[in-house]
């Protein structure tokens, strides 16, 4: 079976611990790409993301740097092995470089390269962090938050 990797990336107005601790959390994930997750913030945790459309199992956890979690959505084939992601959070002036590497993705599923990643994480994650910067820190309980 054919298997594609690749890289995507964007910067979020949020430091890099306020993103992270998003990621990893049910009510933070949620709220910051539009739909209901669930994520058990521990190494051998399973999450499910996009209303059950995306699920795995975290892998590794290097707080505030790096997420590595395996990855399969309910489009994969049953025999399909699961996809890997790592995603970085690199401090930049304007916030966070949210990098993710996807890797072992089956190659009919290339739409989360063509678009599926900017549309479902980026674009709601950019719009979830700037209306927070404007609310300021009251709008969460989440500590860390840029100012």
């Amino acid at each position: 079976m054919a298997t594609d990797d690749f890289v995507v990336s964007d910067v979020v107005p949020a430091d890099p611990a306020t993103v992270y601790t998003a990621w990893l959390s049910s009510e933070g994930h949620s709220e910051m790409t539009g739909a209901s997750a669930s994520v058990e913030a521990r190494v051998g945790g399973q999450f499910h993301a996009w209303d059950g459309y995306i699920s795995g199992v975290n892998e590794v956890l290097d707080a505030p740097r790096r997420v590595v979690q395996t990855w399969r959505t309910s489009d994969f084939a049953s025999d399909d092995p699961d996809s890997t992601i790592e995603v970085s959070f690199d401090e930049v002036p304007e916030g966070t470089l949210v990098t993710v590497r996807h890797g072992g993705v089956p190659a009919e599923q290339r739409g989360y390269e063509e678009g599926g990643w900017a549309q479902s994480y980026f674009a709601p994650m950019k719009e979830y962090f700037q209306r927070r910067a404007r609310l300021g820190p009251e709008s969460s309980g989440d500590e860390g938050e840029r100012q």
